[in-house]
């Protein structure tokens, strides 16, 4: 687990050019405190940061290898893990021969790659972003996990291409690349809808991601030539009777399986731990091959708004030594800078902040943690998902009759029960379901964005996604569309820059391919039911996850913004953030400060639209004004951890 920085060019690197790249790698150190190093030839400069999770003493970065008659013919710099590398090793080994200087997993990247081609990345079993430089072809190959877990940022410019585990890293080296720092007006529309930018866009125009699941091949002067290798589809196989129980040991085994891979390592190995069943079955499964395990759990004091006891009732009966962390309203507010500096572009879920100060406390004790990411989207986990069942009879209305429910639910008063179900039922799903996450309507859009245009939907974003699904149940294109947006966007951004912050590795067994090749085949009737969802993920986990969580209904994580917003914890942070703020080119002012004093007065509640304008302020402050300049701390940890 590591930060990279790779600079491909199409003059000849200079002293300088690999000073500037080396320069570049100290605002991501935070990715790999424990080594520092660069290679470069004649076109190529990699720069890596290390965090040693395995063979600590060797498989240093960036790394050379190639067959005996060309020893030294590749170079890798690589972010990740490969989980199922000891397999990999030996078959190439067995197959072809293969010589290998190291016992780690970078070595298992390049030999498959040698052997195998593009293909190797179909067979690798982990989360990885990795750049390869074939110093004899020249052509570089970087790649991105399925699932989208690790991040890679790419920028093409007029004197070459750059790729990084971070833009930070980037924009330091806009001129080298070539590269304007203009922002993307439609991507910062996207994200206050739907509080985060979605792949491949970045707020910044011409710095973008490679998407997950893809790879791309680049040579110098050239663009990056992408393609897809991943494409997630539910090839859905009904329960015949008598099979349930087989269905369910299935999906036991795989998970099982995973979180076996998931604990290789030489360091020690903790574990996330929520109220819910997610995390609870990975640090339960967990136990069985680390009965020292140590588990983490975040809250808050203000009743309904933690998860603690229910967390440390789990951990006191699967055996484990357990942590928590409270979190207060000053400390919270205190820390949002420094969370939105590591994020690179904003993401406007409060869950971050503590997701961030428990990443801190958890480095304390380990050097990796596994999570429960991913499995809402794999078996159908989201309470929304249940939406289609509710809106079926609207299903058999002829269209005219569903637009005028439509317009008929525009005059019923706003709280009137039945409102939102006689809109929802006038829209198709398409037109519904963005997603997890939507804080801004059309209206409140157009009173906040100074640049609205009406051009720029949430269907920029998910037509093309909802295209490759028609066909399919409902369900399923939701999950299917969720791990486009929400899972990507969201979820695994948040997981992947708030633990690295703190120099600590998460690893999310859900999102692995044996887990995921048994969800796709789970019908709709076993995902969803009229009283719960994961319908058939909760059965396969009877007699690993404790009883009290097993059925627990989902509570998320939720942070109380709502009532600090209304009141002395955060109200003043949030006024004094508008009114400090240079982004009034961006958004009215006016309008949001409309926003806060109706929030404040009871009269609406803008929590979200208001989290997320705030996250943009802060953003701006910092990456555009250079107002703002968060406290961030040296990371200096023991490598023993």
């Amino acid at each position: 687990m590591c930060g990279l920085l790779g600079l491909l060019t199409t003059d000849e690197t200079t002293t300088d050019t690999v000073a500037r790249v080396d320069a570049a790698m100290h605002c991501m150190r935070h990715r790999g405190p424990d080594e520092h190093g660069t290679w470069h030839d004649a076109h190529v400069v990699f720069g890596f940061n290390r965090l040693s999770i395995i063979d600590i003493a060797h498989s240093h970065q960036p790394l050379r290898w190639g067959p005996p008659e060309s020893p030294e013919r590749y170079a890798l710099t690589f972010n990740g893990e490969i989980y199922n590398y000891l397999e990999i090793r030996a078959q190439l080994a067995e197959e072809f021969d293969a010589q290998f200087r190291t016992d780690g997993d970078s070595e298992a990247i390049v030999a498959a790659f040698h052997f195998w081609g593009e293909d190797a990345v179909r067979r690798l079993r982990g989360m990885f972003a990795f750049a390869i430089w074939d110093t004899e072809t020249g052509e570089m190959f970087v790649a991105r996990d399925p699932f989208g877990i690790k991040p890679l940022f790419l920028a093409t410019g007029t004197k070459g291409t750059a790729f990084a585990s971070e833009k930070k890293s980037l924009l330091d080296i806009a001129d080298v690349v070539g590269i304007g720092t203009e922002l993307d007006d439609r991507a910062i529309e996207h994200y206050t809808v739907l509080q985060y930018v979605p792949e491949p866009e970045t707020l910044h125009r011409e710095i973008t991601r490679l998407e997950s699941g893809s790879f791309a091949r680049i040579t110098p002067g050239s663009a990056p030539l992408q393609t897809r290798y991943f494409e997630p589809t539910f090839p859905v196989r009904p329960f015949t009777p008598g099979t349930e129980a087989a269905r369910y040991q299935e999906i036991a085994e795989a998970l099982e399986d995973s979180v076996a891979k998931h604990m290789r390592a030489d360091v020690t190995v903790g574990s996330f731990l929520s109220g819910g069943i997610d995390s609870t079955a990975i640090a339960a499964l967990a136990m069985r091959h680390n009965p020292k395990l140590v588990t983490f759990t975040t809250g808050f004091e203000r009743e309904g708004y933690s998860e603690i006891d229910v967390a440390a009732e789990s951990a006191e009966a699967i055996g484990a030594r357990h942590i928590t962390r409270v979190v207060g309203p000053e400390e919270f507010a205190a820390a949002v800078p420094s969370v939105i500096w590591y994020l690179d572009d904003p993401v406007a879920d409060p869950s971050l902040v503590p997701l961030w100060f428990i990443a801190r406390e958890a480095r304390k004790h380990v050097k990796v943690v596994l999570s429960g990411e991913g499995a809402d989207e794999l078996f159908g986990g989201y309470t929304i998902y249940r939406e289609p069942l509710s809106l079926k009879p609207f299903e058999r209305l002829p269209k005219p009759l569903r637009r005028a429910a439509g317009a008929l639910s525009e005059r019923i008063p706003e709280g009137t029960r039945g409102k939102s179900l006689l809109h929802r039922g006038s829209m198709t799903l398409e037109e519904r379901y963005y997603g997890n996450a939507r804080s801004f309507g059309d209206a409140q859009l157009r009173a906040v964005l100074k640049d609205f245009r009406p051009e720029w939907t949430h269907q920029d974003v998910t037509a093309p996604i909802y295209e490759r699904s028609r066909g399919w149940d409902p369900v399923a294109r939701m999950q299917h569309l969720d791990l486009f947006t929400w899972l990507r966007g969201d979820i695994l951004v948040k997981a992947d820059k708030m633990t690295m912050a703190n120099s600590l590795e998460l690893r999310v067994p859900f999102l692995d391919p044996e887990v995921y090749r048994v969800a796709s085949q789970v019908p709709l009737d076993q995902k969803i039911t009229k009283d719960t969802t994961k319908y058939a993920l909760r059965r396969a986990l009877e007699g690993i996850v404790p009883g009290h969580v097993l059925h627990r209904a989902k509570l998320g994580f939720p942070v109380p913004i709502r009532h600090w917003l209304r009141g002395p914890e955060l109200y003043d942070w949030a006024n004094e953030t508008i009114e400090q703020s240079q982004a009034g080119h961006i958004v009215d002012k006016t309008a949001v400060r409309r926003m806060l004093a109706e929030h404040r007065d009871g009269v609406s509640d803008h929590s979200r639209r208001l989290w997320t304008v705030l996250c943009l302020m802060i953003w701006h402050g910092i990456f555009v004004e250079g107002r703002i300049v968060p406290e961030i701390e040296e990371p200096i940890y023991p490598v023993e951890v």
